[in-house]
């Protein structure tokens, strides 16, 4: 599916003075539209999917231009800033670092590395017991592929290479990342796919109503790989581009059949993980530990930095200097993640999302029973939601719908973004976990006016 692109033609909006908004210019700023045009002349088009706000600044869960304007950001960066944006802990930190003399080290040992390492065991159940520090998501799932595989050959031989993930997951954008993401349109330029790599409906219950684990079992026959052929199941602890949680006792027989069959267990939990979904890690809502887990986004609350943690004997695979990565535990990045997790942890933020998704969750809900007829389901927990637009009466994606909602909203001081794709109908919503109670409801009120303004245009 194809995205939309953002109007450059700065039109006269509505003032907006609140605790958490201002717009007070035309938008997009005229003043902005140099910088909006360089990024569409020397950038892909590709990077013009989002709206045109151009960051000057952010601050808690605050954007900013250099015009006077100021948004609510509920999309965190896309899943990053989950302690806040610009948080003067982790700028302190990544200042120290930068100041005390080490700003890369490859895989030569470091102290801040090692700090690190050693947190993201602690802090997660004892299964897993390693960790390997990686740059982004799209590396930490294609390094749980790696592993996995690995794995499979090693106990049964090359047949076992065979990986299982779900229909309209996202996993990243690089070959092998794409190769195990569900959305065929994100893919089709691979062409020749490896057709031991297999997908199977994902049951969030809207889409797919059937959420038994006997359509697992039937869709991975049909497609002709036995357990006997499969190394590896990776999903998203909910999907990323609808904020779907499958069932708990869905992925509770999914981790039996696994361990009954020495299959990996993957959880990408690159956006869930670090409070987002009201537990440290979204997995625990599910009441299993995977085999492997996947982490990126908001680790670090800023800075670029991803991991893989996983049982002893999948990360030690592979002899020394064979599985390694340029800038794997880079020293600043290091130094941020150490500084957002103590945050998270501290300000009890992962409690805070879990409170203020009841009060977000209890708001859009109450908004789809307003409008049942173009809002098909409310996806999420914590502080991760998708609003799944649908064209009116039915559940077929609205993505028009989406993106008016997306725009209209930013022209009123809140950010949210629709993601590409078969969720391209849906308005994803992703707070910094920090979010006050009135900021949430603030942005309820803007969502609620925006839906009614077109609503009534459509009338």
């Amino acid at each position: 599916m194809a995205g939309r692109t953002y109007d450059l033609t700065p039109k006269d909006v509505a003032r907006v003075s609140t605790k958490y908004r201002e717009i007070v210019t035309q938008i997009p700023v005229p003043e902005s539209l140099h910088v909006l045009q360089d990024l569409r002349d020397y950038e892909p088009l590709s990077m013009s999917g989002q709206p045109p706000v151009v960051w000057d600044r952010a601050e808690g869960c605050c954007v900013y231009d250099a015009h006077g304007n100021k948004w609510l950001d509920w999309s965190s960066g896309v899943l990053v800033t989950n302690a806040g944006h610009g948080r003067a802990a982790i700028v302190e930190a990544i200042q120290r670092q930068a100041q005390h003399g080490l700003l890369h080290n490859y895989c030569f040992p470091s102290e801040i590395r090692a700090a690190l390492a050693r947190k993201l065991v602690e802090m997660t159940p004892k299964k897993l017991a390693k960790a390997f520090l990686l740059t982004t998501g799209s590396e930490a799932t294609e390094c749980a592929i790696k592993l996995a595989r690995t794995h499979g050959q090693a106990v049964a031989g090359d047949e076992k290479i065979g990986i299982v993930t779900f229909e309209h997951a996202f996993h990243g954008r690089t070959l092998g990342a794409q190769t195990a993401g569900g959305i065929p349109s994100l893919k089709a330029w691979i062409v020749k796919l490896d057709p031991t790599f297999i997908q199977v409906p994902f049951p969030d219950g809207f889409r797919c109503p059937d959420t038994s684990f006997d359509l697992f079992l039937s869709s991975v026959a049909e497609q002709g790989l036995g357990p006997e052929k499969i190394s590896g199941v990776m999903t998203e602890t909910y999907q990323g581009g609808g904020a779907s949680f499958a069932p708990p006792e869905y992925i509770q027989a999914l981790a039996e059949w696994c361990d009954k069959h020495d299959v990996v267990l993957i959880m990408d939990e690159v956006q869930a993980a670090f409070g987002r979904c009201g537990k440290n890690f979204g997995f625990e809502h599910y009441d299993i530990v995977p085999d492997l887990a996947c982490f990126g986004k908001g680790i670090a609350s800023s800075l670029p930095i991803s991991a893989v943690v996983g049982r002893e004997d999948l990360m030690d695979q592979y002899p020394p200097g064979s599985m390694t990565s340029t800038h794997t535990g880079n020293p600043i990045c290091v130094a941020a993640a150490l500084a957002s997790i103590e945050l998270i942890e501290k300000e009890n933020l992962a409690e805070n999302a879990a409170a203020m998704g009841t009060i977000l969750h209890q708001g859009l809900k109450a908004l789809m029973e307003k409008y049942p007829a173009i809002i098909g389901a409310v996806h999420g927990k914590g502080l991760v939601a998708g609003v799944h637009m649908v064209q009116a009466g039915g559940i077929e994606p609205d993505p028009d719908l989406a993106f008016d909602i997306v725009r209209i909203c930013m022209e009123k001081g809140l950010l949210m973004f629709s993601p590409v794709g078969y969720m391209g109908a849906t308005v994803k919503i992703a707070p910094p976990l920090m979010t006050p109670e009135d900021a949430i409801c603030e942005g309820l009120e803007v969502l609620e006016e925006t839906i009614a303004e077109i609503q009534q245009s459509r009338a």
